[in-house]
């Protein structure tokens, strides 16, 4: 089906149930969330003709078992409501610093996939061309364990669930700081899943993996791509390396849909990693996924949030600009944030200053990727990719149009 023949505008997933996603005293606040569609709303983005708030509906376990155990998902759901599991909660990656357990816990994961599911069909369906989920994006759940402050991966889940339904080919490009390692867990030898991330090097930065070097199971050979870079890359750099591998492996590989998992700690403020992109950086990431998706996919674009630790300076306005970018007119970055936002964001978070602008006043500027000039570190990441995946690809790695 194309774009043409889809129906218009686009599907937001959400009520406020799925705050319910609330790991306690803990860096995934979902307060990013709420003060995201809140800023979202009072910049009229929710408002546009042609946009559909549709509440979802809870994954059950025939969702669920998709991508994770029978046994996993009554360990969560045996975790979350106090009965005496049949072994410790630690051996599933539960009850720990990273993934602690909490009341209704299997209720409010299975949320976020059904919310994740119920995007991803939308725009399988032809209901929509773009659909969105900014409290999804878990994507370090693996099918027997949590991780990473991850316990049902929603975005694997609603994958297989359009694999289910025929889908040939996905596209999942992921632009958290994180490398995306349960979605490439799942899919690593499933030909018809590319799986592309742009993280900070595992040598410095939590899961340990997206080494360029992981490209895919014998069954899908180039069905991986790993994008490691240095610390301290910013707008400049980030950009030339998503350009330098994210269209031409998209490209080559021809999907029927793409998917995005949009996490925003690669922002220069985030407490838990060491990127250096600005708001103005991320705006420009999505507006090149928007494009993309356009060019290869006739518009069908699924997109989630994912991570992002500084909750009221950067998590809110990157996931606007996302959401104004997927309902069809990008935001002008020098719009002020509404008083009624900033004044929200002081009650729940006292003591940090909320931004005045929806930029921070730093329009990126990058040069394309060239090679045979002296690489920086960005550079040799960039080439580090192209030479490990882009030839199982049948691109050429030194070829700057590939």
């Amino acid at each position: 089906m194309s774009a043409d023949e889809a129906g218009a505008g686009t599907v937001v997933v959400w009520n406020e149930a799925l705050l319910g996603y609330d790991l306690g005293d803990h860096p995934l606040d979902p307060v990013r969330v709420e003060l995201t569609m809140a800023l979202a709303r009072e910049l009229g983005v929710l408002d546009r003709p042609g946009v559909r708030l549709v509440a979802p509906d809870p994954a059950g376990d025939d969702l669920l078992g998709l991508v994770h155990s029978e046994r996993y998902i009554e360990a969560v759901r045996s975790a979350g409501s106090r009965r005496k599991p049949a072994e410790p909660a630690t051996e599933w990656g539960l009850d720990t610093p990273d993934n602690p357990v909490f009341p209704g816990m299997h209720e409010a994961s299975a949320l976020i996939a059904g919310a994740t599911v119920a995007a991803a069909e939308a725009v399988w369906s032809g209901a929509a061309p773009h659909a969105i989920n900014v409290a999804g994006g878990l994507h370090h759940a693996m099918p027997e364990r949590a991780s990473g402050f991850c316990v049902y991966n929603d975005p694997a889940i609603a994958i297989a669930r359009l694999l289910e339904r025929g889908a040939r080919r996905i596209a999942y490009v992921d632009v958290d700081v994180h490398h995306g390692d349960g979605v490439q867990e799942v899919f690593y030898d499933d030909p018809r899943v590319l799986t592309v991330s742009l993280h900070e090097t595992p040598l410095a930065l939590f899961p340990g993996t997206g080494f360029p070097t992981e490209t895919g199971g014998p069954d899908a050979e180039g069905g991986a791509v790993n994008v490691a870079l240095p610390p301290g890359t910013g707008d400049a750099g980030w950009l030339r390396a998503f350009h330098a591998v994210v269209p031409s492996v998209v490209r080559a590989f021809q999907p029927e849909l793409l998917f995005t998992q949009c996490g925003a700690d690669a922002h220069w403020l985030d407490p838990l990693a060491d990127l250096r992109l600005s708001v103005d950086g991320q705006r420009a990431s999505y507006l090149a996924l928007s494009a993309l998706a356009e060019e290869v996919c006739g518009g069908r674009w699924v997109a989630t949030g994912g991570g992002g630790y500084a909750l009221v300076e950067a998590v809110p306005r990157a996931w606007t600009h996302l959401l104004a970018i997927a309902t069809g007119q990008p935001l002008d970055p020098a719009l002020p944030t509404p008083s009624g936002w900033r004044e929200l964001a002081h009650r729940r978070r006292p003591g940090r200053p909320a931004p005045e602008s929806m930029t921070d006043g730093t329009p990126p500027r990058w040069q394309p990727w060239q090679p045979g000039h002296d690489p920086d570190a960005v550079d040799r990441a960039i080439i580090a990719t192209r030479k490990a995946v882009f030839p199982l690809l049948g691109l050429d790695p030194h070829d700057p149009r590939d």
